[in-house]
């Protein structure tokens, strides 16, 4: 096994040779990220009265037994109504080793469309959380919030990542590592992790972000670069550095800060602590290494925001702070890193909806 730290790619591809990740279908190494194994959706759907963990000692398939409204054969693609839970069985099951855990997070492209997707697994007390030692398998609890969606087997939602030991770095550390190699432009703002602020002033233009319009039609997962943002997005424009967030409603927003994630280093983001604001900040959290990096293609690439209102209406500030990024030692440079090579769809990003959607000129 690497050192303590994330596992790097070449690091997963190893796990995967001894048998420590397997599953029902061949891992393909497009699956294989640089700090990351995406998770592949399963053959079957069950739609649940409700979102549940297994909790200690208990099995998901038993609590599924518990509360299953119906079944639901993905094999020739299948729609996920907005507003339902559905529990999906993952081809991939782990063998971890003593010592090593790892951590779920929903894919980038998935939480821009407000696609709530959290890992389980047997014996589990919090979501996206995989015990050290580990061994059976996994599943994904899918909640679509703003869309419907049309899946098929074999379509990755979520990720995965594997740690061992502590890799998280001390407000102290990070701030070496800022002086070193500048991990934002601006003023560096360290607190439990480097904060980032929300961009309500662009340099062109007041289009600041987007809104999910309320009754829109499904969207496939498949497609790529195929919907026009006009037929499921309003457009957000600001003129004074602010706007009103609406309770339940969900938008895409952009950082004011330009990300750089070394690469010996992966980022987690994390939301803001809640009592800056009755919202949610992001549904995807991680950053592979490179991403933003200058050395494959970025010049540092800015954040986006999934941002969900909660109970009442929200002032959001230009320049507010709404979240920090915690960044993590990898245990091994990854041989291959984000934008460099493999199909990053996020490098030199600013503001920018999903891969589904046309260029936003195309609205």
């Amino acid at each position: 096994m690497s050192g303590i730290g994330v596992l790097p790619s070449q690091t997963l591809a190893a796990m995967i040779a001894r048998g420590e990740i397997a599953a029902e279908t061949e891992i393909a190494a497009a699956q294989i990220q640089p700090a990351s194994l995406d998770l592949r959706l399963g053959h079957e759907a069950y739609r649940v009265r409700a979102s549940f963990l297994s909790g200690e000692g208990q099995r998901v398939a038993d609590r599924l037994d518990e509360f299953t409204m119906h079944r639901i054969d993905l094999s020739g693609g299948a729609v996920l109504e907005k507003g339902c839970v559905y529990v999906v069985p993952l081809m991939e099951r782990l063998a971890l080793p003593p010592g090593l855990q790892a951590v779920a997070n929903a894919k980038s492209s998935t939480g821009r469309l407000d696609l709530l997707t959290r890992a389980i697994a047997d014996g589990g007390t919090e979501f996206d959380r995989i015990a050290p030692g580990y061994a059976g398998p996994l599943y994904a609890e899918i909640c679509p919030r703003s869309f419907s969606v049309l899946v098929r087997p074999g379509m990755a939602l979520n990720q995965i990542r594997f740690r061992a030991g502590h890799a998280v770095l001390t407000d102290a550390e990070l701030a070496r590592l800022h002086a070193e190699v500048t991990l934002v432009d601006g003023t560096a703002v360290i607190d439990d992790g480097l904060g980032f602020s929300v961009d309500l002033r662009p340099r062109d233009g007041t289009l600041v972000g987007y809104r999910a319009k309320p009754h829109a039609g499904v969207i496939d997962l498949g497609r790529i670069g195929h919907y026009r943002p006009a037929e499921f997005w309003e457009d957000v424009e600001s003129r004074d550095g602010r706007i009103i967030l609406d309770p339940g409603a969900f938008y895409i927003l952009v950082s004011r800060e330009a990300v750089h994630i070394p690469p010996d280093y992966a980022a987690e983001m994390a939301p803001y602590l809640a009592m800056v604001g009755e919202f949610r900040v992001h549904y995807a959290g991680f950053f592979d290494p490179g991403f933003g990096h200058s050395g494959v293609g970025g010049q540092g690439s800015r954040g986006v925001l999934e941002v969900r209102c909660h109970e009442a209406p929200f002032v959001l500030e230009h320049g507010q702070v709404v979240g920090r990024l915690v960044y993590e030692r990898m245990a091994e440079r990854p041989e291959q890193l984000y934008g460099a090579g493999i199909a990053s769809n996020y490098q030199g990003q600013g503001l920018k909806l999903s891969k589904h959607f046309r260029a936003q000129s195309a609205s």
